[in-house]
């Protein structure tokens, strides 16, 4: 099932993060099932997890008629979409009823996470960051469905932080075999939500790094350009994270007959460790902003520093210059000049003149 992924185009930093109309949407009718991301999308893989307390059975359908006939409805069946090309979204949507409008939402990756609760249906929109090997986060967006005893979930491309969900399906151990399809929903936007802490732990080694550096006499040439590049990164994970807080704060809150009552002190848990990643990237956010203003303040007293010492040079060599400039006119009668004594003398009157100086800006504690 291992694919290779759709290199996606970098966001900058001032970009609106959410967009529900692109220039490809723009001027289409409302429900248009047109898909509108970045980068050319991936083709859809299928695959199905049929689980209950008495065992499990995981299926890759290549068709969704396929997919449909191997659905089990004494069974919580999880189906996972990896990939919007092909018209296997549209087609699986088509065949479960679901609203022209939420499939619109689940091809445009732009989409705010939210909350939609409709009668037969529950929609809810999240965003799965992935942090990759040489530090880059990447920014998906999940669609979860739970209608009846079915939880879809659409990905843009394969990969994702559903591996521990899938070791407990195969385990069949814990609440989740047991539990019915809501806590399945649950657990997915709980592992996503989960893996925002392992992202964040990484954006503070990065601060950490950063730091250090800026506490050095001579950080690097690239140093304001990777923390100015650090404090981008942080913007679009507050703008992330936050809408993120807001669906699972609505979630916990919403009376509907597709979460059980018995799933509300666990939602309850998933907002708090919503507001915990929120609380995190704000310290971030104000670390980095430390570490600017100590890499200025750094770079100003290199400054003062230099101007000093260029300061003190200066003011040794005025008086100098003085009586090099007296004693370097072309008069014909300066009785100095006939001296044999004159010159060793005039030495050392510039020199006593420098000691002088030097011993008065030590008095003085200049330098």
């Amino acid at each position: 099932m291992s694919r290779r992924r759709a290199k996606k185009a970098p966001m900058r930093s001032f970009a609106p993060p959410f967009r529900s109309v692109t220039a490809k949407t723009a001027g289409l009718p409302p429900g248009s099932a047109v898909y509108s991301g970045p980068a050319e999308p991936t083709e859809a893989l299928l695959s199905l997890y049929a689980y209950d307390a008495s065992g499990w059975r995981m299926e890759c359908p290549s068709t969704v008629g396929a997919l449909l006939e191997a659905l089990d409805p004494a069974k919580n069946n999880w189906i996972n979409v990896n990939g919007l090309s092909g018209g296997a979204v549209q087609r699986l949507c088509e065949r479960l009823g679901v609203h022209p409008l939420v499939v619109e939402d689940i091809l445009d990756p732009g989409q705010r996470p939210r909350v939609e609760a409709f009668e037969d249906s529950l929609f809810v929109v999240t965003k799965m960051l992935t942090l990759h090997s040489g530090g880059e986060i990447e920014y998906e967006q999940v669609s979860l469905l739970r209608k009846g005893g079915v939880v879809v979930s659409f990905q843009e491309t394969p990969g994702d932080c559903f591996g521990p969900l899938r070791e407990r399906i195969a385990s069949g151990a814990g609440r989740l075999a047991k539990a019915g399809p809501d806590f399945l929903l649950y657990s997915l936007l709980d592992l996503v939500v989960d893996n925002y802490f392992a992202v964040l732990e990484s954006v503070g080694d990065r601060l950490e790094a950063f730091e250090l550096a800026a506490g050095e006499a001579r950080p690097g040439r690239d140093f304001m350009t990777g923390l100015q590049a650090l404090k981008g990164e942080l913007i679009r994970l507050r703008r992330t994270l936050w809408p993120v807080r807001d669906s699972v704060a609505v979630l916990a809150r919403t009376e509907s007959g597709h979460l059980s009552p018995e799933l509300a002190p666990f939602l309850r848990d998933l907002h708090e460790n919503a507001i915990q990643a929120i609380e995190a990237l704000e310290t971030y956010r104000e670390h980095a902003a430390s570490i600017m203003e100590i890499y200025l303040s750094s770079v100003s007293n290199r400054t003062n520093d230099i101007m000093k010492v260029l300061t003190i040079m200066s003011t040794i060599f005025i008086p100098l210059t003085f009586i090099a400039g007296v004693y370097g006119m072309n008069f014909r009668h300066m009785p100095e000049l006939e001296k044999a004594w004159a010159y060793p003398v005039v030495w050392g009157v510039m020199i006593l003149v420098a000691l002088g100086e030097l011993v008065f800006f030590k008095l003085r504690k200049w330098i």
